[in-house]
């Protein structure tokens, strides 16, 4: 029996493979835990500076793992999925490191929702996205509502979900929903696209991604009080002092994340 998550680090990458392929990548209770404890290993260990989340076989993920679904018969059985699975979400969206999904296939449902968390998309350029849930009679979850409606006009998000159509990877990359499309193996397209995050200073960067994907939650006060506070902390920093010996030396900086 195949575990439902591969993880392994190559240099300064944490490598994440939802490995259900059998299933289509189905997010299972499993496959969910599993997810979550591998992200947490790679927010403890230093020497990762960035996650790469992709799927094992023909596709990315087709979402929610309906053979489970359709068991779940009462409320509380049903809350218990949902928590489980939106912790996956969670983790990706407060990890201090940035994650990039590398999309090939199809991201359905679920799929759609893990592989939009992640804070840069990288996509086959043959990959589509789906809005599969009201194919089966619900919303979408797992933060996706909210995730299309902070970033494309209301009309666009509800054809995406009420139709249920394929979203191609060139659509929801001129829709700003995709980083970067590529003809290429989509994990080394990822890897390559990692480049400026394993050069760049990883103190820095884990304040741009929790100050990016919170400052809707805040005013603009509270916003100048939070970029002064993290400000004042970098200033002080290891890695700010080489970024500017860097600048003077003309040279490329080497960041600690210190």
């Amino acid at each position: 029996m195949s575990i439902p998550i591969k993880y392994e680090k190559r240099d300064s990458i944490a490598f994440i493979a939802m490995n259900r392929p059998e299933k289509r990548n189905a997010l299972s209770i499993d496959m969910a835990n599993d997810f979550v404890d591998a992200l947490k290993e790679a927010e403890k260990d230093p020497e990762v500076k960035a996650v790469i989340i992709s799927g094992e076989g023909k596709i990315f993920s087709a979402g929610g793992d309906l053979e489970v679904l359709h068991t779940l018969n009462n409320s509380a059985k049903i809350m218990e999925y949902m928590k489980q699975a939106l912790a996956v979400i969670q983790t990706i969206r407060e990890l201090d490191k940035y994650v990039i999904s590398a999309v090939h296939g199809f991201a359905a449902g679920a799929g759609f929702s893990i592989a939009v968390a992640a804070d840069f998309v990288v996509a086959k350029k043959d990959a589509a996205f789906v809005c599969s849930f009201t194919n089966v009679g619900i919303i979408p979850d797992l933060g996706l509502l909210k995730e299309l409606t902070d970033n494309l006009p209301n009309a666009v998000v509800k054809e995406w979900i009420s139709s249920g159509r394929p979203i191609a990877a060139e659509e929801a990359y001129h829709r700003g929903m995709v980083n970067h499309v590529t003809e290429e193996d989509v994990v080394e397209a990822a890897i390559h696209y990692a480049a400026f995050i394993i050069d760049g200073p990883p103190l820095a960067n884990k304040f741009v991604k929790h100050m990016v994907n919170h400052a809707d939650e805040w005013s603009s006060g509270t916003n100048d009080l939070q970029e002064t506070a993290v400000q004042t902390l970098l200033l002080q920093s290891e890695d700010n002092k080489e970024g500017i010996q860097a600048f003077f030396e003309k040279r490329k900086p080497d960041f600690k994340g210190r």
